[in-house]
């Protein structure tokens, strides 16, 4: 299975945009665009989340809100040193050990990005105990080839500016598989944008809002604002877990091209049965495969199901290779699959079906 020239196309723009939490005004404006272009009112709110609205004619209409979030872990300026290097700390989870001798960009004040890379020191001019230890990101230096601080400045750098870790598109093995920076988690705005693609034209008996929510990485921030905002009858967060599969193992949960994660467990939410029954229902009727998963971390699920007296929330996710690094790397199988599956939940969902999941929790 491959994508077709547009999905394409969108991978490779939303996945090379820049966007640490926080700062994700880069995405909110292709987003926006994106969804103007094709015909939706967009929702706003007022921490940066962007959503397309497609209403029912309906009456009374169920809501539904399909949200990914914009933002990318990465760094911002803490210091600027006499001799122009920079130091940074981390914005969202960074593992130290990827990073030495990465080549990075940085965000100027007119919204120009300036390269540079993480300096590292080569090994023979390292004692034999700092060769035995990773190198913490406080005690790195980033080097924009600038002489003094002035110059800095000067550029437009300041404390609080973004640091991204460069990472391009690349398709790989004849489009079986794909690299990128930030597929966790633009695959879920790069879902959103394909299923509202096919949907524009077709009545729906639920008001839909697509988007994307900001700070996920942080704290899920942005999500609990977006549910204020919409207060939505179900919420489907769409977003791209670890995979554990690099050592061959296939007792592992999430397997590269196993298709969708039916996410039961997490840290920050304990999944309803009967939305993970439904999503099953729909992975086998469009003849997707689907492996049952648990995280350690979160995402914004554990946020949304909480608010007001309690929202239905289901996670939609795919497994991604190096997750929080600029080489992360999805199959293509997993991700048409998890269209699939998505667009006929959408499709398929009724007042009927909403009585009936209510009445499972009485």
């Amino acid at each position: 299975m491959t994508l077709n020239k547009r999905q394409l196309q969108t991978f490779k723009q939303l996945t090379e945009l820049n966007g640490v939490s926080g700062q994700e005004k880069l995405i909110n404006k292709y987003l926006t665009s994106e969804y103007e272009k094709l015909g939706f009112k967009v929702v706003r709110d007022n921490l940066g989340g962007v959503f397309a609205y497609k209403p029912s004619k309906k009456k009374n209409a169920k809501k539904v809100l399909i949200a990914g979030h914009m933002d990318e872990v990465g760094l911002q300026v803490t210091e600027i040193n006499k001799n122009g290097l920079l130091k940074a700390t981390a914005i969202g989870g960074l593992n130290p050990q990827t990073l030495l001798a990465h080549r990075v960009h940085v965000e100027t004040t007119k919204g120009e990005w300036l390269p540079g890379a993480i300096d590292a020191t080569p090994p023979h001019l390292m004692s034999k105990e700092d060769r035995g230890k990773p190198t913490q990101i406080k005690d790195m230096y980033f080097d924009f080839g600038f002489i003094n601080d002035e110059e800095v400045r000067e550029a437009g750098i300041k404390e609080g500016s973004q640091i991204v870790l460069d990472g391009d598109f690349e398709v790989l093995n004849n489009g079986k598989r794909l690299l990128a920076k930030a597929f966790d988690n633009r695959y879920g705005l790069i879902l959103g944008l394909d299923i509202l693609s096919e949907l524009k034209d077709e009545e729906l008996d639920v008001d839909l809002y697509v988007g994307g929510t900001v700070q996920e990485e942080v704290g899920l921030r942005g999500a609990e604002v977006a549910s204020y905002l919409i207060n939505p009858d179900l919420a489907i967060v769409l977003d791209c877990s670890p995979a554990r599969d690099s050592s061959g193992n296939k007792n592992e949960q999430g397997q590269l091209g196993e298709g969708i994660l039916i996410r039961y467990l997490d840290r920050s939410m304990i999944a309803f049965k009967e939305l993970l029954d439904y999503q099953i229902e729909a992975a086998e009727a469009s003849g997707v495969k689907y492996q049952y998963y648990s995280s350690p971390g979160g995402t914004d699920a554990g946020a949304i199901h909480k608010k007001y007296a309690g929202i239905l929330t289901l996670t939609h996710c795919i497994c991604a290779r190096n997750i929080h690094t600029c080489s992360s790397l999805i199959d293509t199988g997993d991700y048409l699959g998890a269209k699939k599956t998505l667009l006929y939940m959408i499709r398929n969902l009724s007042d009927e079906t909403f009585e009936k999941w209510a009445r499972s929790r009485r």
